[in-house]
């Protein structure tokens, strides 16, 4: 029998929140039918009005708050524009890191079954405002005039906003002045319906610990109209620039950067530290967006890995060779894998730039190339994994099990994965010793962790 949907589009209902979704969102029930509700807090008492309601699940609006949660914060009305991309700016900090805190606790318990794993309270920043070294702002048109700024939630309107109260000042100032210049210029702004236009998005990155800052223009087009103009101006309004790169994108696609970039003045690339580790970073590089929690994060991870010199270390999801580089100052060996080609001549290219002898890279599917490698004789005293949000591949984590490092690090940035991962290495002889969380993105509703697994038993 169908089940019936106990509330229908335009009803008011008066409701607890309950909890907040993993974007952020207040979390009505009404029969156990949950509705998400954007500016709820857990706890608080509120009028909703449902704008939709599907077969499982519903969305509502927030209408009035008749009990406020301790946690809520107001902001300013005309700040508005300038909190784009920050789902909690209605809560306090505080409150963000017990909610968190709280989150990978629940995912443990629920997904993991591991309830009984120590968790640390979450390790949040003492300035949790504008530390974002990366903005990859939107640019279209509104008015007749070029617009940038951010989406409005769930729609492809561009608000148009100078600023940004979680991205560094010299993001903020770069963005501001670039599209500035391209006003005056006449750059013609992306059309996302038709698909006309020049310029799709301003990308600025940062390096805080050099002060070197690279700007990329990502077009529809080949040809860049006053190229030359447009560069002269950025160049002479931004005294830190290092670089000015076109990133050519002609495809009708959501994905934000194409597949052909060209240097329009410059190296192509600038330069940031995380700890003592220098790092070459170019428009396509991951490189982690919060520098001051990134050194949090992988100190934790050097921790946990917990060398003495005399290890040999594996880093399964290595990128462009930050954790690896890290870890390559303590141990005796580092092996990274990546399947980006790319990322590993960057990693390469960064182990030279320090000096760095005792790392070897190579592309390919980890779960290929560490059992290669473990043919070779190459045998993993600790094994590290830092993978994207939907976890480690399952062929990974059997290798892992085959292979039986005396030790795994898993540095994760969805705990809902990391609670699954860790339930499958539980089950084959491994034991979650210790979980720390750490907020690398206040404001948004993301937690990264880093757990520390170690071997149980050995299977003779």
């Amino acid at each position: 029998m169908e089940k019936i949907i106990p509330v229908k589009k335009n009803d008011s209902i008066e409701t607890i929140f309950q909890d907040l979704t993993h974007d952020g969102a207040g979390v009505a029930k009404v029969d156990g039918y949950p509705i998400f509700v954007p500016g709820g807090l857990p706890g608080e008492k509120a009028i909703i009005k449902v704008i939709k309601a599907n077969k499982g699940y519903g969305f509502g609006r927030l209408i009035e708050i008749l009990e406020r949660s301790p946690f809520r914060v107001e902001m300013k009305k005309e700040d508005a524009p300038s909190y784009g991309g920050c789902q909690l700016h209605h809560m306090s900090y505080e409150g963000q890191l017990k909610y968190k805190e709280n989150l990978v606790r629940q995912v443990m318990a629920r997904i993991g079954k591991l309830s009984d794993v120590p968790i640390e309270p979450v390790i949040g920043m003492g300035n949790p405002w504008n530390y974002r070294n990366k903005a990859q702002v939107p640019v279209g048109e509104k008015d007749g005039k070029l617009v940038a700024g951010f989406f409005k939630p769930r729609s492809h309107e561009i608000i148009d906003s100078d600023e940004s109260v979680i991205q560094l000042p010299e993001i903020n100032e770069a963005v501001k002045a670039v599209k500035e210049i391209c006003r005056d210029l006449g750059v013609v702004p992306y059309n996302e319906e038709r698909h006309t236009g020049e310029l799709r998005h301003i990308m600025a990155r940062y390096g805080k610990e050099t002060g070197e800052l690279l700007i990329v223009l990502v077009t529809r087009t080949k040809e860049l109209r006053k190229r030359g103009e447009l560069v002269e101006r950025i160049v002479a309004a931004l005294p830190k620039v290092k670089s000015i790169v076109q990133n050519i994108n002609s495809k009708k696609t959501n994905v934000i950067l194409g597949e052909k970039t060209r240097v329009l003045w410059g190296s192509g690339e600038i330069h940031d530290y995380i700890g003592d580790v220098k790092f070459a970073i170019s428009p396509l590089s991951f490189f982690q967006v919060n520098p001051v929690q990134t050194k949090v994060l992988y100190d934790k991870a050097l921790e946990y890995a917990d060398l003495t010199g005399e290890e040999t270390v594996i880093d399964a999801y290595c990128g462009i060779g930050t954790i690896s580089l890290f870890l390559a100052q303590k141990a005796k060996k580092v092996y990274g894998v990546e399947i980006v080609p790319e990322a590993i001549d960057d990693a390469q290219h960064n182990a030279e730039l320090n000096d760095i002898t005792n790392a070897e890279f190579e592309a390919g599917e980890a779960e290929a190339v560490i059992p290669k490698w473990y043919q070779e004789g190459i045998r993993a005293d600790v094994l590290v994994v830092d993978p994207p949000r939907k976890g480690c591949d399952e062929a990974l984590l059997k290798t892992i099990l085959e292979m039986k490092p005396k030790k795994v690090v898993y540095v994760s940035c969805n705990p809902a994965t990391l609670a699954r991962d860790l339930r499958i290495l539980e089950d084959g002889g491994y034991k979650t010793k210790q979980i720390q969380p750490v907020d690398m993105f206040p404001h948004t509703s993301h937690v990264e962790a880093v757990a520390e697994i170690v071997l149980a038993y050995v299977t003779q």
